[in-house]
């Protein structure tokens, strides 16, 4: 479960990194991005965030498990405040997919603290 957790982490950022870092001006104009250069910082480092995860899949350890949630749980700290206070200034879509989005990264942070196999069974 542990590594599903990081996995589904991973593929949920890298596509968003990729799409964010390669932003076409008139799409960015289009959502009212603006600067792009803005859009393009998070969107590489979203990725950032999304390649660790899949790197740190394949050996978890405590660090890394704090890592992932401690960077989901963030996510949704930048998330769920914009969603619940633009009731009114965001399209009813849009809140409800970052509602859901923030809601998708607490159950991955604490699957994965609740997945990742304490000390006490190794003594």
């Amino acid at each position: 479960m542990l590594r599903v957790a990081f996995w589904l982490t991973a593929l949920l950022f890298v596509p968003l990194g990729l799409y964010l870092y390669f932003l076409s001006p008139g799409v960015a104009a289009l959502l009212g991005v603006s600067p792009l250069w803005l859009a393009r910082g998070s969107g590489a480092l979203l990725l950032a965030w999304g390649a660790f995860q899949v790197a740190a899949s394949f050996r978890p350890d405590a660090v890394k498990v704090a890592g992932l949630a401690g960077g989901n749980l963030l996510c949704v700290a930048a998330l769920l405040p914009a969603a619940l206070r633009g009731a009114e200034s965001l399209p009813p879509g849009l809140r409800s997919l970052l509602l859901g989005l923030s809601a998708f990264l607490i159950v991955l942070a604490v699957l994965a603290i609740l997945s990742f196999p304490s000390r006490r069974g190794h003594l």
